[in-house]
């Protein structure tokens, strides 16, 4: 389990014990700082990136609606406002807090804040993982980084990463698409040829008719048929027609192979 990494910011050092001192004592969190002012939160926020903020709403430097205002949205803690006073409540909603907890406070309501900031923070890594991995089924690549060298699809409502080389050849089936790998498995993707086609690139793979999309290497044969077109033989005994249309840049592909 991933630590749920919290700071405090209060500049009153008693309420600041208090505060933690309340805290579970458990494995699931981590205090990794405490603070008298806005501008050391600030500065921790940006510093350390924790997950959880508590912020008393008035403290010397800057108060706790100018830390948040100071950090960018995308990078902020989930935030609770620790106060005396009400009046600040609209506001603190007003910036996504997750939480306004009035002073003196007790274990429980601290508790359920707590657990309102752990659950915005999963809801958040669970969003950026769901991206990370639309993004791979996409085929697409981070900034500076180079061509992803696997490729990721969603079959049987599980997430499966395949490296190119495990790929023998792929067929369209309506509004799927099937994998067939050197294992011998076959995974359905709601996905089109195309899609597959370009994510896979074409150093290794070529297309050889509308429906189908074959791995060069596990080519072993092509064979011409009586109508003086060509089958191709896979290394697993698997023959697939190759296009007439196709037949002139698929057998250059493999002359330059």
């Amino acid at each position: 389990m991933t630590k749920l990494r919290i700071i405090v910011a209060d500049d009153e050092p008693l309420a600041r014990a208090r505060l933690i001192s309340l805290l579970p004592k458990d494995l699931s969190i981590e205090i990794i700082g405490e603070y008298g002012s806005g501008t050391e939160a600030i500065e921790a926020i940006r510093r350390d990136k924790p997950d959880i903020a508590f912020l008393d709403m008035q403290m010397p430097g800057c108060d706790g609606l100018q830390v948040v205002g100071g950090i960018d949205p995308a990078n902020r803690p989930a935030v609770v406002f620790v106060t005396a006073h009400d009046k600040f409540a609209v506001d603190a909603f007003g910036v996504r807090a997750v939480d306004y907890v009035l002073k003196p406070f007790d274990r429980e309501r601290l508790e359920t804040a707590l657990e309102r900031a752990a659950e915005y923070v999963n809801a958040r890594r669970a969003g950026d993982l769901s991206a990370r991995i639309e993004g791979a089924l996409a085929g697409i690549a981070a900034p500076g980084t180079q061509r992803p060298e696997r490729l990721a699809v969603k079959a049987d409502g599980r997430y499966v990463f395949l490296k190119f080389d495990e790929v023998v050849w792929v067929e369209a089936a309506d509004n799927y698409v099937v994998i067939h790998t050197t294992a011998g498995e076959r995974l359905m993707p709601r996905d089109t040829l195309s899609s597959i086609e370009s994510r896979l690139g074409t150093q290794h793979f070529a297309r050889v008719s509308r429906s189908a999309l074959v791995r060069i290497d596990q080519v072993k044969e092509l064979q011409p048929n009586a109508q003086g077109d060509y089958i191709i033989l896979l290394r697993n005994g698997i023959r697939i027609p190759l296009s007439r249309g196709l037949r002139g840049r698929f057998e250059k592909f493999l002359v330059e192979g």
